[in-house]
């Protein structure tokens, strides 16, 4: 079985990377197309992925080249020959349909990583109005694949399936060092997020980044005017150009938290860092399972907002606490709560690992995947037996 698997970036989207390399591990034929230049190109090469170097994200601000865009991809297409498209993007997702048309015969599979365009009425129409009788969706958490059936598309064309992770590498053995690094006081309580700062999209009416930093920052000076001792660390970096965004947020906490906001930056050891916290908060505004998955594979106390796929891993009352986006007052209840019983916030921890380690063994997500592929290419007219 041959798949060609579409990026749009060459940087980020390690949750692909992962789930490529484990069906190159089940003997499918893995090619993927994504942009030069990034280190995913020399990852995917090191995975036994055969790597095709393009850009094929729906060119929104240039849309005059988008017939050589499609040129390109036709050309892809007819050299690999594959038996299925898994597209990663809504960009690459739009540039496959429209160039290859509603009527090709090889199938098309977009796995949605994120639900942002399915909660905006315009940009879920533009969506699905591309689709054709080769297309089928994988939801990639239990928001998104009941919203497409909401939105008419019928059980047999729509599946679920998590981007796992790989539990190996979230296991911290050394002991965590960064209370002592900060010099904080015994009595202080760390609390946590992580996330890459994106700036607010005005287009979709934000008027906050989507990652809801601003909101932590105001639930954090909240949780001190009541007298909760705590200092808030932020890790990551500006996402795709946002370094003006990410600089307004430093001042903002500045000035509403002085030394109590940390900003970290981007940083290679964020599973050291989740280890050192009482508490990690992730207090987006849209998400798929996202950092909450990360802070409970490692066992980390959570808190994340009740959007998306956020739900799948955090169960209120039993694996952590979710509280409505957009809330720094509910945000602030929920911190004080966690960090005035920790014993408790603990046990859900635990219990919130093993609800994650379930949902988001990369391994067995990757087997659900390729069981799809089956599952799809058996439906064709005359489909021959597939060995993989």
């Amino acid at each position: 079985m041959r798949v060609l698997h579409l990026l749009k970036t060459s940087v980020g989207a390690q949750w692909a990377l992962r789930q490529m390399r484990e069906l190159v591990k089940l003997r499918i034929d893995v090619h993927v197309a994504l942009p030069p230049g990034g280190p995913m190109v020399a990852a995917c090469e090191a995975a036994g992925i055969t790597v095709h170097r393009g850009q094929f994200d729906f060119p929104v601000t240039r849309p005059w080249v988008f017939g050589r865009v499609a040129r390109d991809l036709r050309q892809l297409v007819r050299e690999v020959q594959p038996d299925l498209i898994h597209s990663h993007f809504v960009g690459t997702t739009l540039t496959t349909r429209l160039a290859l048309g509603a009527t090709h015969e090889t199938p098309r599979v977009f796995q949605v990583p994120g639900p942002l365009h399915l909660e905006h009425t315009f940009y879920r129409r533009a969506e699905l109005g591309t689709a054709g009788k080769s297309d089928y969706w994988i939801g990639s958490c239990r928001w998104t694949h009941e919203r497409y059936g909401r939105a008419g598309v019928p059980a047999e064309r729509r599946f679920l399936s998590y981007y796992g992770s790989d539990l190996d590498s979230l296991q911290v053995t050394e002991a965590p060092t960064l209370r002592e690094e900060l010099s904080l006081l015994p009595t202080q309580r760390l609390i946590g997020m992580v996330a890459y700062f994106y700036a607010p999209r005005l287009w979709l009416g934000q008027s906050r980044g989507i990652k809801g930093h601003e909101d932590l920052v105001d639930a954090v000076a909240l949780c001190v005017a009541r007298g909760v001792d705590v200092v808030c660390v932020f890790v990551g970096g500006a996402w795709n150009g946002a370094d003006e965004y990410e600089h307004r947020v430093r001042e903002y906490a500045n000035a509403r938290l002085g030394a109590r906001a940390i900003f970290l930056g981007t940083r290679p050891d964020v599973a050291r860092i989740y280890r050192a916290l009482d508490l990690a908060v992730h207090p987006s505004h849209s998400e798929n399972v996202g950092g909450a998955a990360e802070s409970l594979l490692i066992g980390v106390p959570t808190i994340a907002t009740s959007v998306g796929g956020f739900p799948d891993v955090v169960v209120p009352g039993e694996t952590g606490w979710l509280v409505p986006p957009r809330s720094p007052a509910a945000l602030a209840g929920a911190i004080t709560e966690a960090l005035n019983d920790p014993a408790h916030a603990r046990r859900m921890a635990a219990e919130g690992r093993r609800r994650a380690q379930r949902l988001l063994d990369v391994r067995e997500n990757a087997r659900e995947i390729a069981g799809i592929y089956r599952t799809i290419l058996a439906r064709r007219p005359g489909a021959p037996g597939l060995a993989a």
